[in-house]
C-alpha cells in the first residue's frame, strides 16, 4: 500500500512538473510580414485580442519590460502596448512616467540621463520591488517583437514622431507596429510622415471617423480606441459598417468589474463586436479571448504555439 502511495504521489508530481513546463514553454506568438498581413488580422480573420497594458504588472516583473511582455505571450496572442520616452541623448526607451522614481531605482527625469547613465538603474515591479531587469530601448523591443507580438506604441510628449518612424524602419517592423494617436490633428500629423504605417486613434463615433476621412487620413489603416467605458451600440455598430476594428479599454473600471462581477465580461465584449480589450488583467482577459474564438471558431493563420 505505501509503495503504490508513493507512486500516486509521484506521477502527481510529475504531472505538475509537465503542466508547469507547458506553461511555461508554450508561447502564443502572431508572425506578421507586413501590413497586408496585419490587416488581415485585424479586419478579415477579426480574432480576438488582448493589449496587455504597458506589457502587464505582475510580481517580479515590471511593466514596460520585455521579459514582462515575453510572459504575456504564454496567455495568449499578444498586443503589447508600451510607452515611449527619450534620453538626454535622443535615445528611445520604454518609460511611462516623466521621472525614473516610480519604477526604477534611479531617480529625476528621464530626460536628464544619457542612456548610458540611465543602464546602471534596474527596474521595479509594481509592489516597488527592485528586479535584475533593465531599461529597454525602443530598438531592442521592436527586435524582440518581430514574429511575437503587435505593438501599440504610446508616443511620450516630447519625443518626435520622426524618430519613431526611424525606429519602426529600422527594424523592418511596419508589419507589428501600431502608433498610438489621440485626436484628429495628432493622426493627421503622423499619417504626413508615415501613411503606410497604422495608427490607433480616439474615436468614440461617426464624427471622429468623418473628420479623419476630411483630413485625408487612410481609415483603412486605423484601429479606433473607443474609450474606457462600454461603448453605445450606436458606435459600435458604425464602426462595424465601415470595418475599423475598436480597441477597449478595460483597464480601470471594466477590469475592476471583471474581477468583482465575473471575467465573463471580457468575452461579452468580444461578442458584441469589439475585437482588442487593453487590459491591466491580461491573463484573465486573454482566457475570455481564447474561450471566445474557440466557442466561435475563430481561428488565425498568424497565430502559432511556440
Amino acid at each position: 500500500m505505501k509503495q503504490y502511495i508513493s507512486l500516486v504521489f509521484a506521477a502527481l508530481a510529475l504531472t505538475s512538473c509537465e503542466n508547469k513546463k507547458t506553461e511555461t514553454n508554450q508561447n502564443y506568438y502572431i508572425e506578421l510580414n507586413s501590413t497586408a498581413d496585419l490587416e488581415t488580422l485585424l479586419k478579415t480573420e477579426k480574432y480576438p485580442l488582448v493589449s496587455s497594458h504597458r506589457g502587464g504588472d505582475s510580481k517580479g516583473f515590471p511593466e514596460n519590460c520585455i521579459e514582462t511582455f515575453e510572459r504575456a505571450t504564454i496567455f495568449g496572442p499578444a498586443i503589447i502596448e508600451t510607452d515611449i520616452a527619450m534620453t538626454k541623448d535622443s535615445v528611445l526607451v520604454l518609460m511611462h512616467d516623466d521621472k525614473l522614481d516610480r519604477t526604477t531605482t534611479g531617480k529625476g527625469f528621464v530626460s536628464d540621463y544619457t542612456y548610458s547613465e540611465i543602464q546602471s538603474f534596474q527596474l521595479k515591479d509594481y509592489k516597488n520591488t527592485q528586479t535584475t531587469f533593465k531599461i529597454p530601448t525602443l530598438d531592442e523591443a521592436l527586435k524582440w517583437g518581430k514574429g511575437k507580438v503587435v505593438y501599440t506604441l504610446d508616443v511620450k510628449r516630447g519625443v518626435p514622431y520622426e524618430k519613431i518612424i526611424e525606429s519602426i524602419r529600422k527594424n523592418n517592423a511596419e508589419a507589428y507596429s501600431i502608433v498610438i494617436t489621440y485626436n484628429a490633428d495628432q493622426a493627421r500629423a503622423f499619417h504626413k510622415r508615415a501613411s503606410d504605417i497604422w495608427m490607433s486613434v480616439s474615436a468614440n463615433g461617426k464624427e471622429d471617423i468623418e473628420r479623419l476621412k476630411d483630413y485625408r487620413v487612410n481609415i483603412n489603416q486605423v484601429v479606433a480606441f473607443v474609450g474606457v467605458t462600454e461603448p453605445s451600440a450606436k458606435t459600435v455598430d458604425y464602426m462595424k459598417s465601415q470595418n475599423i476594428p475598436m480597441i477597449l479599454g478595460t483597464l480601470g473600471n471594466l477590469d475592476k468589474s471583471a474581477k468583482t462581477n465575473g471575467d465573463q465580461l471580457y468575452e461579452s465584449f468580444f461578442e458584441k463586436g469589439i475585437q482588442i480589450l487593453s487590459a491591466d488583467r491580461n491573463k484573465e482577459a486573454s482566457e475570455q479571448a481564447l474561450k471566445y474564438a474557440e466557442k466561435e471558431n475563430l481561428k488565425s493563420q498568424f497565430i502559432h504555439l511556440k
